[in-house]
């Protein structure tokens, strides 16, 4: 097996380090005070990412964006994860189901969306279907032309700075071995369509300044032509999405656990106590090792996974595994960083405690580790009957 990275990957991970290193990290400070990244600010980086090519790496190229492959997209969300959320999702790449997009919808959706003119957010998640999709309640009725929404969605990420919405809701049931289940279709909604409320959900102490909102569907009418794929098929683009997003958190808790861990190994190294480094105190010493031990882990698992992904092999195991580890890694990592930092870990003087309260969401977003930890169990009884 080769592990090296091929001459196009090393300049798309020094392109990336670059950027976030000159137009994100001087930043943090100021959105994890404000809550918010400033609109001017917003505008410049996504300025700065077009001009540099990053912008939309995950669309085709023929399509306008970046063109790069799994393995490369990888790549990009591991440097662009050592900066918060809210920073790093200026540099956008718009949600791979835009893809599905027909006629009017690729010029109305798709190539904004890659262009930069348009920002995409995705309503799935419901107040009382979380990881149970198919449970949902937000309802999609065929009136002539039209469909008509009502519902609810929660913890949808970044709505508040989005332009529409695509929206996951039932539009029939069906019989399944498991009793009746529904069918649920997808559609484009814009922001403003009478009908849709948005507001702004409860504070999470992750990633202060990128949002989470409510959207509300009453009596909200779109035209047919605004569905996206076919009706009741929506669970299988879904399920696409999922992968690619379950990837991208995986990219991203590895990325930001090598700053953390570049940050604990410097206060190890400098930090004194009875009359040298705590790093060469063993109790330390060892918790950095540890930590590099389960990084490279969780690093090879996600690029494997990619790999896959490029060779259309990847299943949805091999995503699981890669997002489940990632994670959970991340968030020991973290602790471990706020333990060797001592008192001033907790301190909002250091990025330490941020990064800490950062890390929790990860176990949860795109698919609790429970949930992971279902698709890979399930994956290796099925075979046998089970």
């Amino acid at each position: 097996m080769d592990f090296e990275l091929t001459d196009e990957h090393r300049l798309i991970v020094d392109t990336v380090r670059r950027f976030v290193a000159t137009e994100l990290d001087p930043h943090e400070d100021e959105v994890e005070r404000l809550d918010e990244v400033p609109p001017g600010l917003a505008e410049r980086i996504r300025d700065r990412a077009l001009a540099a090519g990053l912008y939309a790496a995950n669309m085709p190229e023929e399509l306008g964006g970046g063109g790069l492959d799994a393995v490369g997209m990888a790549l990009v969300e591991r440097e662009l994860g050592r900066a918060g959320y809210a920073l790093q999702m200026l540099v956008a790449r718009p949600s791979n189901i835009l893809q599905a997009c027909e006629g009017e919808q690729r010029e109305r959706y798709l190539l904004p969306a890659i262009r930069g003119e348009r920002h995409d957010c995705l309503a799935m998640t419901e107040p009382g279907a979380g990881s149970d999709v198919r449970s949902m309640t937000t309802r999609a009725v065929r009136d002539g032309d039209d469909y008509v929404l009502n519902g609810t969605k929660h913890f949808i990420s970044h709505a508040d700075a989005a332009d529409f919405v695509i929206l996951f809701a039932a539009t029939g049931t069906e019989r399944t071995p498991r009793g009746e289940k529904n069918l649920i279709t997808a559609f484009l909604v814009d922001l403003d369509t009478p009908g849709l409320t948005v507001r702004r959900g409860s504070s999470c102490v992750s990633h202060r300044g990128y949002h989470q909102c409510e959207l509300s569907f009453e009596d909200c009418r779109i035209p047919a032509g605004q569905r996206l794929g076919e009706e009741g098929r929506g669970f299988e683009l879904m399920g696409q999405w999922l992968g690619a997003s379950r990837l991208s958190v995986a990219a991203t808790s590895v990325g930001r656990g090598r700053r953390v861990l570049e940050l604990a190994t410097e206060w190890a190294a400098q930090r004194e106590q009875f009359g040298q480094p705590i790093g060469r105190f063993q109790g330390v010493g060892f918790q950095l090792a540890d930590m590099a031990t389960e990084l490279d882990a969780a690093e090879l698992l996600t690029l494997r996974a990619a790999w896959k992904l490029d060779q259309d092999a990847m299943t949805d195991q091999d995503a699981a595994m890669a997002k489940l580890f990632a994670s959970e890694a991340l968030g020991r990592i973290t602790d471990r960083a706020v333990q060797i930092f001592g008192g001033m870990g907790l301190m909002a003087e250091l990025p330490v405690e941020r990064f800490w309260r950062d890390a929790r969401v990860e176990r949860i977003w795109d698919g609790t580790s429970e949930i992971q930890r279902h698709i890979i169990s399930r994956s290796m009884l099925r075979p046998l009957g089970a």
